[in-house]
């Protein structure tokens, strides 16, 4: 819905956050939502929801299964010691990386990603990986495993 502020066309505030997913950083749309609860505007619950904000449709398919599946809330994109991670579950120290082969399938990416588990599991956290393949064709494989991690 398109109001009239002074002839200029604005919008309530939830639709300029769910205009913002579209093509802001989460970071940015996280700031967007952080502010707008502080001036205390009126942002329904679809749009301030945490975790709708990916960065990639191998993770919005991630949060489906969890979803799903009825799998506990992970926080999503959110940093660890120096490290951006895709999901985590900070009670259980539990990080969950979603590795597409474009982005992860050269031998720097290769290298950086065990390094960065290794540091990871040096601050207490257990690291594990699913491929958009066994994300995208094998969901009920995904929950069962995250499910077992997830009861530890």
């Amino acid at each position: 819905m398109t109001a009239c502020y002074k002839r200029i066309p604005v919008t309530t505030p939830a639709r300029t956050i769910a205009d913002l997913r579209r093509t802001a950083s989460v970071d940015d749309v996280r700031k967007a939502i952080r502010e707008a609860q502080f001036q205390r505007l009126r942002v329904d619950d679809e749009a301030a929801k945490e975790e709708e904000l990916t960065r990639t449709k191998l993770e919005r398919n991630f949060v489906r299964v969890c979803r799903r599946h009825r799998l506990p809330r992970p926080e999503v994109n959110v940093w660890v010691g120096p490290f951006e991670v895709d999901f985590l579950w900070r009670e259980h120290r539990l990080v969950v990386e979603t590795d597409g082969w474009q982005a992860h399938g050269g031998r720097m990416a290769f290298e950086e990603d065990r390094a960065r588990d290794l540091e990871l599991k040096l601050l207490g956290f257990e690291v594990v990986r699913f491929t958009y393949r066994q994300v995208a064709t094998k969901p009920d494989k995904v929950a069962a495993k995250l499910r077992v991690l997830l009861s530890r």
